[in-house]
């Protein structure tokens, strides 16, 4: 009897003001845990970007109040400022080059340390540890190895019997240093692609050595397919940094000039000939030296739109190849 009076009492309807208090005491449940996260997004970038977007339509300097301009900031930006264009050419230059070296040397490396057979923990420390350096230092480091009048890796080409060059001090040589800097702090993208590296099942490698492929088919036609979404997350990843390049910039240029004022003069930034002149380094020459931060926020917005259209492009990669192997 109380059986089944307990199973009347179930196949009762709730209701419906009782499941609606329900779902109001789950949601505040809910929203008390988050708010400490949600108000944290909503003052540290919420507001900022919203302030930034704001600031990008005025003249401002920081002591007058903001004077709207509209779009003026924007057309002075594509028409009447000519070292955007050459802070603009920068940039690109290192998302092509850069990206490409970074991603290639990132997975070079993966595959050699994958296949060794013993050290392996040694070798991946070894080669992790220099992404955890400082910007700075690392960079004042790589200015002094490149030296080209007393810095090591000029003596070493040169008792090779090759001319090193200027390296930092060279307009044409400049960005393929820094490039060699990227390289070399590129441990944590090594790190991301091992791991998927080593989750490649071993039983399709067999099986494609039972059908008489080589490494070449192997990679191209197993490494690459299992690995894509992981590979397409390096690529997005090293456009962001090449977009967002800006301490190594900076830095090089002051110690190769011979200055030790990171905020720069006018003969720092850039040096040699505006060779290292990037985009954010032009935004921050504008909003903290001329404190055009009106315009300095208007290249802020811009930099964001194009980190964002790149970030969509990595997520809807990810989505698409997460739901080709969910078809497979």
């Amino acid at each position: 009897m109380t059986a089944t009076l307990e199973r009347a009492s179930a196949a009762r309807p709730v209701p419906s003001k009782g499941r609606a208090g329900r779902r109001r005491r789950n949601f505040l449940t809910v929203l008390g845990f988050m708010s400490p996260a949600i108000i944290g997004f909503a003052v540290f970038f919420g507001y900022p970007l919203i302030a930034t977007i704001y600031f990008s339509f005025t003249r401002y300097d920081l002591i007058n109040a903001p004077e709207w301009l509209g779009f003026g900031n924007y057309i002075r930006m594509f028409t009447s400022e000519p070292l955007v264009g050459v802070a603009v050419w920068n940039t690109l230059w290192l998302v092509v080059i850069l990206t490409t070296c970074r991603v290639v040397f990132a997975l070079g490396t993966a595959m050699v340390i994958s296949r060794l057979k013993s050290g392996v923990g040694l070798v991946r420390t070894l080669c992790y540890l220099p992404s955890l350096a400082p910007p700075v230092a690392a960079t004042i480091t790589f200015v002094f190895l490149f030296n080209p009048e007393f810095g090591p890796i000029n003596k070493f080409l040169k008792f090779l019997g090759v001319d090193g060059g200027l390296w930092f001090s060279d307009p044409e040589m400049a960005k393929p240093a820094l490039t060699i800097l990227a390289l070399w702090g590129s441990g944590e993208l090594m790190i991301i692609l091992l791991a998927a590296l080593l989750d490649v099942p071993q039983e399709q490698y067999e099986a494609a050595e039972i059908d008489g492929a080589g490494p070449v088919r192997k990679f191209f036609y197993i490494t690459l397919p299992s690995i894509s979404p992981v590979l397409m997350f390096g690529v997005v990843n090293s456009v962001i940094f090449a977009l967002q390049f800006f301490t190594q910039a900076v830095v090089a240029g002051s110690v190769a000039s011979g200055s030790a004022e990171v905020a720069g003069n006018a003969k720092d930034i850039g040096f040699p000939q505006n060779s290292t002149l990037t985009f954010p380094v032009w935004l921050y020459v504008q909003g903290f030296r001329y404190f055009n931060m009106g315009y300095a926020a208007a290249m802020a917005t811009l930099l964001f739109i194009v980190s964002f259209a790149f970030t969509a492009l990595l997520v809807r990669q990810m989505r698409r190849a997460s739901h080709v192997e969910e078809g497979s």
